[in-house]
This record gives C-alpha cells, structure tokens and sequence, in this order.
C-alpha cells in the first residue's frame, strides 16, 4: 500500500481529476409502515436499497456517466431502524482506481416529528465500475482527497481493496487445487 493520497498525474486523454466535494451527495427518505419486516422494524434490505442508490447516484456523478454496482463490502447495521424515521443516506467517492471507485455511505436516522439530532445506524463501503453504452469499463477521473478525513477514508478505501483482492486471489487458488485434486465443488 502507497501512503499517497492524491491522484498521480495526469495522463493524457484521462479523466481530470475531481475534489471529493463534487460528487458527494445525500438521500432522505421518511420510513413508513410499507418498509418494514416481520419485527416491525424497517427491513434491512430497505436501507441496503437506498445505500445503493445513494452510492450509484454519487458514483455516476464523479465518473460522468453510467456505473454499475460491482461489491458491497462491510454493510453493518448499528442501530434498528424505525417506521416515521426520516433517513439520510450520506455518500461520496473515497478511492478511484482506472474504472472502478470505492463510494463511502453513512446511514443516519431521526424522528420526523422531532428535533434532536440524527443518529448513525449504518454504513457501506460499495465498489462501483464505470461502463461505456456497451457495457465495457471506461475511465474515471481520480478522486483528490481535500480534507483529513477525505485523505484517511482514501488510505482506509486503499486496505479495503488490498483485502479484496487477496482475499479473490486466495480463494481462486483453493478452487484450482480443489480441481487439480479432483474435486467437483
């Protein structure tokens, strides 16, 4: 892993780079009786929908064009939450690599008819790849990191894909030797 928290140089005919700042964005939404599950809370899979379309929507944003949902790393859920609940799903590009990014989302939730402050009750980290009109990768421009914060969620953004992709490279290895043992899994 590289201590380097900004963007290499421009290479020419790439993507300018963009500040954290231009793609961010936030999704509210009140909860109603419509999205919960069978404990009476809103259903998981509810929040993980507006995560989604928070991240897609900031993800777009930051490469100018479509992209697609590729991973979803570390979805936790901290607090339940509930109907009349109004949620703000907080997003922005934390890392950019040649065509994917990694799209930070902090779930926050408060009582629609009160005024006290909104409490954290989730967070993802998904990994978007920006596509052409044939579906192919295409560049995106690189994210510049503008406060302290930015630069350790682009340092954290960086051990997440290291993890990844290790984690993708073990797990290939075990299935071609299960193979090679004569393994049908």
């Amino acid at each position: 892993m590289t201590d380097q928290v900004t963007p290499e140089a421009s290479v020419p005919g790439a993507p300018e780079a963009k500040p954290t700042s231009a793609s961010r964005t936030t999704l509210s939404h009140i909860m109603t009786g419509s999205d919960t599950n069978l404990l009476g809370t809103v259903h998981g899979g509810v929040i993980m929908k507006l995560v989604d379309d928070a991240a897609g929507a900031v993800a777009g944003r930051h490469s100018g064009g479509p992209a697609v949902t590729a991973s979803m790393d570390e979805m936790v859920f901290l607090e339940p939450v509930r109907v009349g609940d109004l949620v703000h799903v907080k997003a922005q590009v934390n890392w950019t690599g040649r065509s994917s990014m990694e799209v930070g989302v902090r779930v926050m939730a408060e009582r629609w008819n009160e005024s006290t402050p909104a409490t954290q009750v989730g967070s993802a980290y998904l990994v978007f790849a920006a596509v052409d009109a044939d579906g192919k990768p295409r560049p995106v421009p690189p994210v510049v990191p503008e406060t302290e914060r930015d630069k350790r969620r682009y340092q954290e953004a960086q051990i997440r894909r290291t993890h990844r992709l290790a984690r993708r490279r073990a797990i290939k290895e075990l299935r071609e030797k299960r193979a090679a043992e004569g393994f049908q899994d």
